[in-house]
């Protein structure tokens, strides 16, 4: 979080300075290790402006071999876990900065977290977004009672115009880092979900660009019960903390800015105390792919009533890759902590998910143009059970013999097994029937 207020005075215990690129200077870079004491006192201050959101067992343990516990940190007024460090950062700072006003740039998580809460505490809040942000989260952060302006065709051109304005106006600007306070709060977590499950063996958190989760719970945890296994989960596609912890400072990989289905989860891990942190308490961080994320959203929904984000599934994306097989048998809380995805993109994740999952396939073949070749073809689908979500007909650009149609069909089927006895009885009846691969 860049900011320039007295919240350091909470900071304990010297830490030495990760070299930054000269590319991204931070204040936040001169920051401390932050106690346990510093996450209670976060605690204590924000227990009634965000919820204590349920740890609950959840039925998929049985799928895995192991007791899952989820926390579900979606549940939050604003959809996102990063109301907390948001929520004690505003509290905590100074009554001429809260008149004057604070200013976000971006359309994350973190600025309607921003958006929310500084109007529930009467702060005056601006939020500068690209004019190609989504319709519907422009709408959202009004309805929070954020002044919301439309400037720029990019991210970086938002920036800048708030840093302007930010600089003409004395409003303070925010934009999501890892200062000491906003770790406090992230760490919260951490202590809520030990209080709720007890004796805990592993903690599963999103990891990343924006690690201040992962690395600000891990504090709380590793206080509390240093033989808890804290794990973080990233993506395959840009595994940008594992990047940098071998390197042993901040790394960007250019391949993940403004990733439309990560969201929040991708980015830079910039942030030299989260960094820290995460080197010396969490225990293992591992990769998925993207695959394995639509599945696990897929699993949330339907197992939990659950919508969540790639964010918000990337911690199970672990258990239902089988990344974790030391967990098996174990009791292992994972956190759910976004559930901002936009419907038209849910919509498209949860249909490649259930390709994936073998519960959607699609294949083709020829039958004779003759009444009832088409009656018997469909009479196998009902016996084997299959749901037709769409059949078409091609008798035009067939090129097998004459008075022959080609039909494509795609069907629903209940499992993996279910699609294997699907295609041996087709097989069976149409041998040259080809299944479109996923």
């Amino acid at each position: 979080m860049k900011i320039v207020s007295r919240n350091e005075e909470l900071l304990r215990d010297a830490l030495s300075c990760i070299p930054q690129p000269s590319s991204r200077t931070s204040l936040a870079s001169c920051n401390k290790l932050i106690r346990f004491e510093d996450i209670s006192a976060a605690a204590f201050k924000i227990q009634c402006g965000v919820q204590k959101t349920p740890c609950m067992y959840s039925r998929l343990s049985k799928q895995y071999g192991m007791d899952i516990y989820l926390k579900k940190e979606f549940l939050q007024y604003t959809g996102s876990v990063k109301e907390r460090g948001v929520l004690y950062l505003l509290m905590s700072l100074p009554q001429d900065q809260q008149r004057k006003g604070v200013i976000v740039a971006s359309d994350s998580n973190f600025s309607m977290a921003v958006a929310y809460h500084a109007s529930e505490l009467r702060i005056p809040v601006f939020v500068i977004m690209s004019t190609s942000t989504a319709p519907a989260r422009v709408k959202m952060c009004r309805e929070y009672g954020a002044m919301v302006i439309s400037y720029g065709t990019t991210a970086k051109d938002s920036q800048v115009h708030a840093r302007r304005l930010a600089q003409e106006n004395g409003y303070l600007y925010l934009e999501e880092e890892d200062s000491a306070v906003y770790l406090s709060g992230l760490g919260t977590v951490g202590l809520e979900m030990y209080e709720q499950v007890p004796k805990l063996d592993a903690v599963i958190f999103p990891a990343g660009g924006h690690c201040g989760l992962l690395a600000g719970s891990a504090a709380a945890l590793k206080h509390l019960n240093p033989h808890i296994s804290v794990i973080g989960v990233e993506s395959e596609s840009f595994p940008v903390l594992q990047q940098s912890l071998k390197a042993g400072h901040p790394t960007e990989d250019q391949a993940c800015n403004n990733h439309h289905f990560y969201g929040d989860v991708s980015g830079v891990c910039f942030g030299s105390n989260s960094l820290q942190l995460t080197g010396k308490l969490v225990d293992k961080v591992v990769a998925v792919r993207e695959e394995d994320i639509l599945i696990s959203m897929l699993r949330l929904l339907e197992y939990e009533r659950a919508t969540v984000d790639a964010e918000g599934a990337i911690g199970l994306a672990a258990l239902v890759a089988g990344k974790l097989p030391e967990l098996k048998g174990k009791r292992v809380a994972v956190v759910i902590c976004s559930g901002n995805v936009e419907l038209h993109l849910l919509q498209q994740c949860i249909a490649r998910a259930l390709t994936l999952d073998n519960r959607v396939c699609r294949f083709s073949l020829v039958i004779s143009d003759c009444p009832g070749d088409m009656s018997k073809l469909l009479e196998i689908l009902a016996r084997e059970e299959a749901r037709v979500l769409d059949i078409k007909q091609e008798r035009t650009f067939v090129t097998s013999e004459l008075f022959t149609v080609e039909v494509i069909c795609t069907v629903e089927t209940r499992d993996k097994i279910h699609t294997a006895q699907l295609r041996n009885a087709l097989l069976e009846r149409y041998p040259a029937t080809a299944w479109t691969e996923r």
